[in-house]
């Protein structure tokens, strides 16, 4: 049952004139504005449908619109581009009210020009090249976040970074309607994984509502052994179950209490509206195991997740799952655990004490038993497997206090140097870029968390949009990262935050 984002998104296309050009012009830019958004739905690669608006060449229905694109709960964000030229104090009322997210499309009807017919009818239509410039120009002035995608609308690339800004969009708009369900606290005395959930909400959306696991225990009680007997069907199906798990097997009982572990978060978290929640080993309760195997299925059908109460990274996986959909690839819930610094290329191992993403490999995992050696409970339930090569990125999260900050490394996932026979858990090996010394000296000096979001299916481009969105820094690293010049930016970032946020 994969978690849905909001079914009936949709993207608002805006064209910009003015009624000088007279009636017939105007018939011509709606038709090609059609034609624009025509050509951007039948793609395929944009993740929602696009929807045309009437070109707009009035303040007052320029305001207009904006206002209903930021009321309409299915708008999740608007296109702009000026076909003719719109005198930009026309827009003035409409930008200072909209509060969807906004690309500025700098395109233009035709890809080339007609050499040997071309006239003035032909110029006074084709105006996007001085139009979209005085757009531009109010939204620099009204200082509004925005993507600006310059080229030709039927071009691949220019295709591929509206899709990226709208799967951006796609991850703010759930952003705002995230719940998470935190059960307990963060891990004790833990400083990353805490952090100001009141200043998250307002800067993101999302809220964290917390509860007692005895809570969640209480709806696991109430699971029927017919539920169970379902659902352990289905793991004997879908994995390779150990022996000692299976039906015969003498720990099959564990295999049993994983499954009504899932079935109660299940209910419990459908109940309530949460598309994302924490756990903690230190606030098991009355549960007789730290939930392993419910978490990796939950993962995989969307939910976030993040381990000992970091509800910061349960949040941004939640978010870069909602906008990875229709894409190859996976995302996880990740921990920089060890490092390979040779022989040979250096690498981190990657994993945590069971949660690990399912989606992340695209082989069959195998559903095993293991001790777990702190806890203090019984021996818990998990899926083991490797992330299956693939260029990829870590993302962390972080509070610094009065703000927040996105830290995002490049990585390439690749096979381990040698087996890991006795690896308990999910895990994935990877090469950061442009090396293991550099990405985790910056990252380090950013303050990103070992706790991250791990993704092969969201690119670069779509973080640093939603990071333009979402109004909060984003540091990189990446191929071409260095320590000093590194450095540097982070402390223009700081001075830039400090003085965009005011007194």
């Amino acid at each position: 049952m994969t978690l849905q984002s909001n079914p009936s998104a949709e993207i608002w296309f805006f064209t910009g004139s003015q009624s000088l050009y007279g009636d017939e012009t105007l018939r011509q830019v709606a038709e090609q504005s059609q034609e624009v958004v025509r050509t951007l739905n039948l793609a395929g690669a944009i993740p929602v449908k696009i929807i045309w608006k009437p070109v707009l060449k009035t303040p007052e229905a320029i305001k207009q619109i904006c206002l209903e694109a930021s009321s309409n709960q299915n708008c999740i964000g608007v296109i702009t581009w000026m076909h003719t030229f719109s005198p930009s104090k026309m827009w003035i009322g409409g930008l200072i009210n909209l509060s969807k997210p906004l690309l500025h499309l700098h395109t233009q009807a035709n890809a080339q020009l007609p050499w040997d017919s071309i006239d003035m009818d032909f110029m006074n239509l084709n105006q996007a090249a001085h139009g979209d410039r005085e757009h531009g120009h109010i939204q620099s002035r009204i200082n509004n976040g925005r993507k600006i995608v310059v080229g030709h609308f039927a071009d691949p690339v220019v295709i591929n970074r509206i899709a990226n800004w709208v799967r951006a969009a796609i991850g703010w708009d759930t952003s705002q309607t995230l719940k998470m369900a935190r059960f307990g606290d963060n891990m004790r005395s833990v400083a990353v994984t805490d952090g100001d959930k009141t200043s998250a909400q307002m800067r993101f959306g999302f809220s964290v509502e917390a509860y007692g696991i005895n809570d969640l225990a209480a709806e696991i009680s109430q699971v029927t052994e017919a539920e169970i007997d379902d659902l352990v069907l289905e793991y004997l199906q879908t994995y390779d179950v150990v022996e000692s798990l299976q039906p015969k097997g003498d720990l099959h009982h564990s295999l049993r209490y994983a499954a009504s572990i899932e079935i109660g978060m299940r209910k419990f978290l459908t109940r309530g509206g949460f598309s994302a929640f924490t756990t903690n080993f230190e606030d098991l309760g009355s549960l007789r195991q730290l939930p392993g195997l419910a978490v990796q299925r939950l993962m995989a059908d969307g939910y976030g997740f993040g381990g000992e109460g970091d509800w910061k990274t349960s949040a941004l996986l939640r978010i870069v799952k909602s906008m990875s959909v229709g894409l190859p690839g996976g995302t996880s819930f990740m921990e920089d655990y060890t490092y390979h610094f040779g022989p040979g290329e250096p690498k981190v191992l990657g994993a945590h004490m069971l949660e690990v993403c399912p989606s992340i490999t695209t082989g069959k995992a195998k559903c095993e038993i293991h001790p777990l050696g702190i806890g203090g409970k019984e021996d818990p339930v998990r899926l083991v497997f490797a992330a299956t090569p693939a260029p990829g990125m870590v993302i962390s999260l972080t509070d610094l206090g009065e703000r927040f900050r996105l830290i995002a490394n490049e990585i390439e996932i690749v096979e381990s140097d040698q087996p890991l026979p006795k690896l308990p858990v999910a895990h994935a090996v990877w090469k950061p870029l442009p090396s293991l010394s550099t990405s985790a000296e910056c990252w380090i000096y950013a303050g990103g968390s070992h706790h991250t979001v791990l993704t092969t299916a969201v690119g670069a481009e779509v973080l640093r949009d939603f990071a333009e969105i979402a109004g909060v820094e984003l540091l990189s690293i990446g191929v071409k990262t260095d320590p000093i010049e590194f450095r540097k930016e982070v402390r223009w970032n700081a001075s830039y935050f400090k003085l965009s946020s005011g007194v």
